[in-house]
């Protein structure tokens, strides 16, 4: 069961003296609106891989989709830590968010059915996905799909700057 209010700080070392920690609850709002994420996954050689992707909040996690044969896929079957990130691309302005955890494979039926229904929701009808055999089924071929709940994440407001750590606990 997801935690819903982790441990918040705001690290004065990068933070303007007027700022204040942000509220989980504003980031989540800033995940469920953010249309672009940035994957982070670990080659098994060792290398970073980063690609970006649509993903959807749902129930407390992050969640995304892959053919099983994408390199995405491919680095979570060796190593499922990961690190999503998303934000506004300016320097002054908008706010940042990294979320570091484990990916978790989802493949019950009805789980699987109300995120086809949130990423239609979300990004609409071209994003549409059938479920079957614990995968997502669309013409391009199928999806697994993994979920991120997030283990720390970081937030990174813009006006006035600052650096929130939200860390989750068992």
């Amino acid at each position: 069961m997801p935690v819903t209010q982790p441990l918040t700080k705001l690290d004065p070392r990068y933070s303007d003296e007027k700022a204040a920690a942000a509220d989980w609850s504003q980031a989540v709002e800033r995940l469920r609106a953010a249309e672009i994420f940035w994957l982070s996954t670990v080659r098994p050689e060792g290398r970073p891989h980063v690609t970006p992707l649509i993903a959807v909040w749902h129930d407390g996690g992050l969640h995304f989709c892959t053919g099983a044969d994408e390199r995405k896929a491919k680095n979570l079957r060796d190593n499922q830590e990961v690190v999503l990130t998303t934000g506004a691309n300016a320097l002054d302005e908008g706010n940042d968010l990294v979320i570091e955890g484990t990916a978790a494979r989802v493949s019950d039926e009805t789980r699987l059915r109300a995120l086809a229904d949130a990423y239609v929701d979300k990004y609409g009808a071209d994003w549409t996905f059938e479920v079957r055999d614990g995968e997502f089924v669309h013409e391009g071929g199928t999806a697994l799909v993994f979920r991120v709940e997030p283990r720390t994440a970081f937030g990174f407001a813009k006006s006035p700057y600052s650096q929130t750590r939200w860390q989750f606990t068992d």
